[in-house]
């Protein structure tokens, strides 16, 4: 008898950011390595369209997307139209960073009624998300990690940002664009005076959305110890510090999974595998002891970690995947019915102008 063959499947990638591409990229490779179909849909003018490779197709409308009839779409934000077809994935843009929206709650938990599945990176998340799965009904959890880490956990030889003739370590600065969390603006004369001294290699990093006055601030501190980075990967970045500087950027707890000290900025929520600190004269000595690596801080990293992703074998989108296809398969009418909530879904229309209703 001849085998019938499985027609391909197809998965849309629904971004509003820059970072998005180098977090859903990892994924996109393993869809193409099994021979099925990725195509990428931008949502506002927060994303730009010149970071898409060639070989990655976009669907300019709402329309072309309907008329691709995606099986799941993979969203690293925190909403998407129900009207895009599909099951919806969750697969975050961030790990959880104590961050409280204006509601009082973290906002990594917050239940915005728009995802079928969420794909949590450990424990720390996975565990709450279950709790709230009881609570709503509406959706699924599986712990899958996060695919955006894979590439971390595999050697990049041609890392840009690694220099074999400099032994220097290399403090990697990080910092979040929020008004309320930027240590930006306060560290800025601590950190021109520390990259002038020359004992250390400075990469600067910042949000996408950070302030330009502030970019633009420290892009003037461009020196041979100082060099400021604008990129949609990150990934090249973490692997090349030694140690972070930060505040309650996210970002941190991508650093940490390589199990490398971070010194933060009065973070909104110091723990014990975090150097924090509130005064920026305690900046240097504060790196100084990271650097060192002290047992305490280390065994602290090490215990976090594994709460927050524990799998270090770079195979988190083929679990995503895994976890997807069960649900594709599975159906969703087991899922309770979501809230209409119209208010955000109008806005979201308004903001995609797509007013068709019985397409």
């Amino acid at each position: 008898m001849e085998e019938v063959k499985q027609a391909k499947r197809r998965y849309l990638f629904y971004i509003a950011q820059n970072y998005s591409y180098a977090m859903l990229r990892p994924l996109q490779q393993a869809i193409w390595a099994r021979g099925d179909e990725v195509c990428w849909f931008l949502e506002g003018n927060e994303v730009d369209a010149k970071f898409l490779k060639a070989d990655e197709p976009r669907l300019l409308s709402v329309d072309a997307v309907k008329a691709w009839k995606p099986d799941a779409v993979f969203v690293p934000g925190n909403v998407v139209p129900r009207f895009i077809p599909g099951v919806k994935v969750g697969v975050f843009h961030g790990f959880n960073a104590g961050k409280m929206n204006h509601k009082g709650r973290e906002d990594h938990f917050e239940i915005r009624d728009c995802f079928d599945l969420y794909c949590t990176q450990g424990p720390a998340t996975t565990l709450p998300f279950l709790e709230l799965e009881k609570k709503f009904g509406t959706f699924t959890v599986a712990e899958t990690g996060w695919p955006a880490l894979d590439p971390l956990f595999i050697e990049n030889k041609d890392n840009p940002y690694i220099k074999a003739d400099d032994p220097r370590p290399v403090v990697l600065f990080c910092s979040t664009f929020s008004p309320s969390l930027t240590c930006a603006p306060v560290v800025f004369e601590q950190i021109k005076i520390l990259s002038q001294k020359g004992q250390w290699r400075w990469l600067v990093q910042f949000h996408p959305k950070m302030k330009p006055s502030i970019v633009e601030q420290y892009k003037t501190l461009e020196n041979e110890n100082l060099q400021f980075v604008e990129t949609d990967n990150v990934i090249p970045l973490l692997q090349a510090g030694d140690v972070m500087l930060c505040d309650t950027s996210s970002i941190l707890l991508m650093f940490l999974m390589q199990r490398k000290p971070v010194v933060t900025f009065k973070n909104q929520s110091p723990k014990d595998h975090l150097i924090d600190i509130c005064q920026v004269e305690d900046i240097e000595s504060a790196l100084t002891r990271a650097l060192s690596r002290p047992d305490d801080l280390m065994a602290h990293i090490h215990a976090y970690c594994n709460q927050i992703h524990p799998t270090g074998d770079g195979q988190s989108s083929q679990r995503v995947l895994a976890a997807t296809d069960a649900l594709i398969d599975k159906g969703t009418d087991w899922l309770k019915p979501k809230p209409l909530n119209l208010l955000r879904h109008f806005k979201m229309r308004r903001k995609l102008g797509y007013w068709k209703f019985f397409s």
